[in-house]
């Protein structure tokens, strides 16, 4: 794999942020050591890291066979031999079996139930040089951070359209989109919703804590990949280049008090199959110290960004995100699975027939366009939205397909007493 292959300069960089930029790539002294804390990073007492990489790094799945696959199959508890295999190349003319396993094991824990909920974008400043995001710092776009009176309309809009579970997400700037912003963000979104999550930069346990005081019931942290040295070459600057620190951010979040944590890589960034074992054996170790929470997956995959649609995740088509997505359910039968916007129609409707119990609907990556996008008005200074989505239906479209497709869906799935 080329390293080069996403550093497309746009047009819309400066010379100064052009030269900044080739000097961050063509030099490695001029960056922080990514596997370095940056001061106010909380460190954790846990082995959970080094557990997952041992495992990634001696996986070989080009030795996995045909046998392999068959024997794993063949088990009614899933290994983590098992899963290797499962992920490997051997398994990809197994699909209609792997497919069919994912499915029986999904309706023994899930039911036919699928579960909507839709992202809101609090603000799209970040202070991170990372070269496949539309919101990194060197890119050109319109930046906007919502006020009080802004986020309200739009948890008014979207909650009118029927939602009761948001996700609120922020650039990666703690000083445009500060813990005290978000924790405002929460306890408004806690009027509206009944269960509210956070995409956001990693934090400290007891900030953490204190978003979930202030109504956050769950967090979500991609690690993007999981390969440290890809890793380190895709994020040249600021906090999130730190990759033992966003790492940990599930493990704090849990010690913090959130009911559940979310996981995944952004596939096409590196080995997409040493990045898929990766994740599920992220969640497998963690699920193992902390039984009490909840835990869910998801999938992503690379999009194009504004000024640069060059982007692709190229050897991830859908063939490998449906044997990726079979295999987590198999191996962890009883975890939440989503698929997010990022993949088109015909493949969110197949897949949450099979092993997927989660989906976005009503979804806009810009910020503060909600309102515009619901009732049909101009969207006025909205800012730029982080990538290209590729499902646009609104929430009563995706209800109405999922009823179609003899599904349930279902808009709450937790009650506090």
């Amino acid at each position: 794999m080329e390293d080069n292959r996403y550093f497309v300069d746009s047009e819309r960089l400066s010379e100064r942020a052009l030269e900044k930029k080739h000097r961050l790539e063509q030099d490695p002294s001029c960056r922080q050591n990514h596997m370095e804390y940056m001061e106010g990073m909380e460190r954790m007492d846990s082995d959970v890291m080094e557990r997952v990489l041992r495992e990634v790094k001696a996986y070989d799945y080009a030795a996995c066979t045909d046998a392999d696959v068959r024997r794993a199959l063949a088990h009614e508890t899933c290994s983590v031999e098992d899963l290797k295999a499962l992920l490997s190349p051997a398994a990809m003319g197994h699909l209609e079996e792997m497919a069919a396993r994912a499915k029986t094991e999904t309706g023994k824990h899930f039911g036919n139930t699928v579960y909507l909920f839709t992202p809101l974008y609090l603000a799209n400043y970040c202070e991170n040089y990372c070269v496949y995001c539309g919101f990194n710092c060197y890119n050109d776009i319109s930046r906007k951070k919502l006020t009080r009176e802004e986020m309200k309309k739009e948890m008014e809009v979207i909650a009118a359209s029927g939602i009761e579970e948001i996700l609120l997400l922020t650039g990666e700037s703690r000083s445009m989109s500060d813990v005290n912003y978000i924790g405002e963000a929460c306890r408004l979104a806690a009027k509206y919703f009944r269960n509210v999550g956070l995409e956001i930069y990693p934090v400290n346990t007891e900030e953490y804590r204190y978003l979930h005081e202030c109504g956050a019931d769950y967090v979500t942290v991609f690690q993007e990949t999981y390969d440290a040295d890809r890793y380190e070459k895709l994020h040249l600057m600021g906090h999130k280049r730190v990759f033992p620190y966003r790492f940990e951010a599930q493990e704090r979040a849990i010690r913090g008090g959130m009911r559940g944590v979310a996981f995944s890589a952004l596939l096409g960034l590196a080995d997409f199959r040493k990045d898929a074992l990766a994740s599920v054996l992220h969640v497998y170790y963690l699920q193992r110290k902390y039984p009490h929470a909840e835990y869910s997956l998801s999938c992503p995959r690379l999009r194009p960004i504004i000024h640069n649609e060059k982007i692709d995740p190229l050897d991830v088509h859908e063939r490998e995100l449906c044997q990726i997505l079979c295999a987590y359910r198999i191996f962890l039968p009883y975890v939440g699975i989503t698929v997010s916007s990022r993949e088109q129609k015909h493949f969110r409707d197949g897949i949450v027939k099979i092993a997927a119990t989660k989906v976005s609907a009503g979804v806009s990556t810009g910020i503060g366009d909600h309102e515009s996008k619901y009732e049909g008005t101009e969207g006025g200074d909205a800012g730029d939205e982080q990538f290209a989505i590729s499902d646009d239906r609104s929430f009563g479209q995706m209800y109405g397909d999922m009823e179609k497709e003899g599904l349930q869906p279902v808009l709450n799935d937790y009650v506090y007493v």
